[in-house]
């Protein structure tokens, strides 16, 4: 069984013989094309690009993801013609980026076609879809787009019902993303209700009671993998139940993955389906311990309570930790006191959301005055969740960690709350939790520059003993958003300083300056830096070095390096480097990155100064453009390190000795020497 489990998930990713992926010669090729298919999803009307899925027919199979640039208003199950230019999703720039590639391979998506022609060709009945859009709809209508986004989302899920970005944000932050989505917890509290209110009639009764609710719940929550899992684990535990055997949970646990795995394979990478697994595990093999073990040997009645509520988060957030640090390299700090904060409110908020869903359907009149009966509690878990949130330190930016360490942080953790391994190894699974530790504040302390370039945009990120500097050549709000992504995989909560290159004024300032204690961007001056000029913190400092360009000399711990952005800035160099002058000004002013002084003085008597070591020769070089072949001797000759290029090489011609080029999308990296 599990040989056949693993040749079905090994093969799940690959494409079929119809794929339209077989049209692609190489793996840059892009070529016209023109489907039909079936649309997966609903598409939520935006003002910029969307995407969608589509399940294809008329001669192809599989499925292509569609890129539109104005969201269109399409729902699930329309019949689609699409026209445009197929290529292969671009792959993500670095690790910590993850592309469209990644999402839509987990998907069993090997295409994307980028979208130039649309007509519909029918608009069949979607029942069910429909049913889910007027629940959302009408709750959204009467309650607003948090408290009726809360209690929608409590009976279809997060997936399906479009919620304000700060709230699922908050609802993360608070380590309560699993109450807006539809869980295991949704259906066991339906099913308590549901066998409560059945209990006085038989089990001729009982059970399609149980089962009616049991579908109604996939149904509206559609058929998620973490929604299956609870669908096919409450269905066998019902059985067992009802049928008067015992059985064991892990066993029961195993059985339901491994029947849907050979069922759909592509659910094994599905963070769905991994955390809402760890998490049931979680309470199958630990909960009860930690509740002995908080309780202690003669527990009085209220730390028996206790014990029991606190054991379930915890078992919960500990199983579940690993993941979170493998995808996110992040932690919610406070997820076991909100989880205790918000229990006496969400199960009643939950079936009281599940009865509105019914009476929107049934007597829409009456929705109003019974929806203001759970406004106040509604508000007040909302008012819980933002309270977590806002606290110091309530994502606890660990940066992810490489996968190596994530599997020795699981043993460590195996050892510590499986109890048979727990009486063996606890000692042992201490030190290696210590190890792990230690491994990743070494790497988050160590030195090193980092380069990310995508299509036009490039990140410099400089890091120096757990302190980061930020220089990015646009200042997009797409750019922005990858800055922050990428701190927050590294462990970055804020940098020490920011430098924008971009001679355009970025279209969101306050997403820029919320990155770093301090950020400069052009001004009607010109460059944010003057020649001489310094943005500095400890072991991280950028100089400019002319007034006419943005050439650049950055050191980052004992690493010196010239930054050259444009042509411009290679010119201004080459001509500084014939006067001898690189290094010198007639004044320096050094800024804080930490914000904590404004400005340093200027250097008395305004002469001319002394180079700093190594501004002259560079160590290494980054060019943000490939230079002419009549450029490429002067640079090697003025650079005694690497030489870093963004972009690729022309026509794929191999680079001089110790250039390295990122290709179209790509990253290049350096340790601290």
């Amino acid at each position: 069984m599990a040989g056949l489990l693993l040749l079905c998930c090994a093969r799940a990713g690959q494409p079929g013989r119809h794929d339209p992926l077989r049209r692609l010669t190489a793996p840059e090729a892009s070529v016209p094309l023109r489907l039909r298919g079936t649309l997966q999803a609903d598409l939520r009307p935006a003002e910029g690009p969307c995407r969608g899925v589509l399940a294809l027919d008329d001669g192809f199979e599989g499925l292509t993801a569609l890129r539109f640039g104005r969201c269109p208003a399409l729902q699930e199950g329309w019949k689609l013609e699409v026209a445009g230019s197929l290529r292969r999703p671009r792959p993500a720039a670095h690790p910590l980026l993850e592309g469209a590639a990644g999402r839509l391979l987990r998907q069993g998506v090997h295409t994307e076609l980028k979208v130039e022609q649309l007509r519909v060709l029918q608009r069949p009945a979607t029942p069910i879809a429909d049913l889910r859009r007027r629940i959302a709809s009408r709750f959204l209508g009467v309650a607003g787009p948090e408290v009726g986004g809360l209690l929608a989302a409590l009976v279809l899920g997060s997936a399906v019902v479009p919620l304000p970005q700060t709230l699922s944000a908050d609802f993360r932050a608070a380590g309560l993303s699993h109450a807006l989505a539809a869980s295991g917890f949704h259906l066991t509290v339906l099913l308590g209700a549901v066998l409560a209110l059945a209990r006085p009639f038989g089990r001729s009764l009982r059970l399609p009671l149980a089962g009616g609710a049991i579908a109604l719940f996939l149904l509206l929550a559609g058929p998620q993998a973490s929604v299956v899992r609870a669908v096919v684990s409450g269905s066998l535990g019902l059985l067992i139940l009802e049928s008067g055997r015992r059985g064991r949970p892990i066993g029961l646990l195993a059985l339901t993955v491994v029947v849907m795995l050979l069922l759909r394979p592509l659910w094994w990478a599905d963070l769905g389906f991994q955390l809402s697994v760890a998490a049931t595990a979680g309470l199958v093999v630990s909960a009860a311990p930690i509740e002995r073990r908080l309780a202690g040997p003669q527990p009085a009645r209220w730390r028996q309570l206790l014990a029991a509520a606190v054991a379930v988060p915890l078992a919960a957030s500990l199983w579940t930790l690993p993941l979170q640090l493998l995808h996110f390299g992040v932690v919610p700090l406070y997820a076991v006191p909100a989880n205790l904060a918000v229990e006496p409110l969400l199960t009643p908020l939950t079936l009281g959301a599940m009865a509105l869903a019914l009476v929107a359907l049934l007597a829409p009149p009456l929705l109003p005055p019974l929806a203001w009966l759970l406004a106040l509690p509604s508000r007040l878990l909302l008012g819980v969740v933002h309270g977590f949130a806002a606290l110091p330190m309530a994502q606890w930016q660990t940066g992810r960690p490489q996968p190596g360490l994530v599997l020795l942080f699981s043993l460590a953790l195996l050892a510590l709350l499986v109890p048979p391994l727990a009486r063996r190894y606890w000692r042992q699974g201490l030190a290696l939790l210590l190890l792990v530790g230690l491994l990743q504040t070494a790497a988050l302390r160590a030195d090193q520059l980092l380069l990310v370039h995508q299509s036009r945009s490039d990140l410099l990120v400089a890091r120096h003993q757990g302190r980061a500097a930020l220089l990015a050549s646009r200042g997009d709000p797409y750019t922005c958003l990858q800055a922050r992504r990428l701190a927050q995989g590294l462990g970055v909560v804020r940098f020490d300083w920011l430098l924008l290159l971009d001679p355009i004024a970025p279209a969101d300032p306050a997403c820029w300056s919320s990155l770093a204690g301090l950020s400069l961007a052009h001004g009607e001056a010109g460059p944010p830096l003057a020649a001489g000029q310094q943005l500095a913190s400890e072991g991280l400092v950028a100089e400019a070095l002319s007034m006419d360009s943005q050439a650049l000399t950055l050191r980052v711990g004992r690493q010196h390096w010239l930054l050259l952005p444009d042509r411009q800035a290679l010119w201004s160099w080459q001509a500084l480097d014939r006067q001898g002058s690189i290094g010198s000004g007639a004044a320096r002013q050094a800024v804080s990155g930490a914000a904590r002084e404004a400005a340093a003085g200027m250097a008395a008597g305004g002469g001319a100064r002394k180079p700093d070591a190594g501004a002259r020769q560079p160590g290494s070089i980054w060019l943000g453009f490939m230079p002419r072949p009549a450029d490429r001797s002067g640079i090697q000759a003025g650079a005694a390190g690497a030489v870093w290029v963004s972009g690729p090489s022309p026509g794929n011609r191999p680079l001089p000795a110790g250039w390295q080029a990122t290709g179209a999308i790509g990253s290049l990296a350096r340790a601290g020497g």
